[in-house]
C-alpha cells in the first residue's frame, strides 16, 4: 500500500511561512538537490489552493532562460507529476493537476487502492492538518532551517491528539539545515 507523507521546510520554531506569509529564508543548493531526489519518490502530490498557486510557476518554468541546471531538473520532474488540488474556490487547474472530486479521506483511500508506484505526498499545512486529524499521514519529513520567525503558519497541526513517531533518518547539511524523517508508529 502506498504511504502518505507530509514534507515541507520549516523554521526552527516550527513555521512553514513567517507572520507576513513569506518563506524568505534562503534554500541552499544542497537542500534543493535533496528535494529533487525526494520528488523522484512521489507518485502523486496532494495540495491545497495556496500551495497549488505557488507551485503553478513550475508548470512553465522550463521556458525561463534564467533557470540553472537544478531548477530545470526540478521543473522536469514536477511538471508531469500527477497532482490533486483541494479547493472550494478554484473552478479549474492546469497541467497534470485535477481538482479533488471527493473529500481528503476518500481521495487518499482511492489513491492507496490504485495500482501505482511512489508515495502520496501532501504539501501545505492546512491540508496536512486535516489528514493528520484523520490519522492518514504515515510519515513526517521536515527540513528545519536555523531561523526563528516568531509566528506564521505552523508545520505541525495544532490538534489535541498524540501521535507517536519513530525516527527514520536525520541529515545535517553544511548550511546548518537539518532534515528529520519520522514514521508514525501504530
Amino acid at each position: 500500500m502506498r504511504s502518505v507523507t507530509y514534507s515541507m521546510s520549516a523554521s526552527l520554531d516550527g513555521y512553514i511561512v513567517g507572520p507576513d506569509g513569506n518563506f524568505d529564508w534562503k534554500m541552499p543548493d544542497e537542500v534543493f538537490r535533496f528535494w529533487i531526489d525526494e520528488i523522484r519518490e512521489v507518485g502523486v502530490h496532494l495540495m491545497g489552493r495556496r500551495l497549488y498557486e505557488t507551485m503553478l510557476y513550475w508548470e512553465t518554468a522550463d521556458q525561463d532562460a534564467s533557470l540553472d541546471e537544478a531548477e530545470l531538473e526540478w521543473a522536469a520532474l514536477w511538471k508531469p507529476l500527477p497532482k490533486v488540488v483541494f479547493s472550494t474556490t478554484l473552478s479549474a487547474v492546469e497541467g497534470h493537476a485535477r481538482l479533488a472530486s471527493d473529500g481528503l479521506a476518500e481521495e487518499i483511500g482511492r489513491l492507496r487502492a490504485e495500482p501505482g508506484e511512489g508515495e502520496i505526498a501532501i504539501g501545505g499545512a492546512t491540508l496536512a492538518a486535516e489528514a493528520a486529524a484523520l490519522g492518514l499521514i504515515d510519515e513526517y519529513r521536515v527540513m528545519v532551517y536555523p531561523v526563528l520567525v516568531g509566528g506564521g503558519i505552523p508545520f505541525f497541526p495544532q490538534r489535541e491528539r498524540r501521535v507517536d513517531l519513530e525516527l527514520v533518518e536525520t541529515r545535517t547539511f553544511s548550511s546548518r539545515v537539518v532534515y528529520l524523517h519520522y514514521r508514525v508508529t501504530r
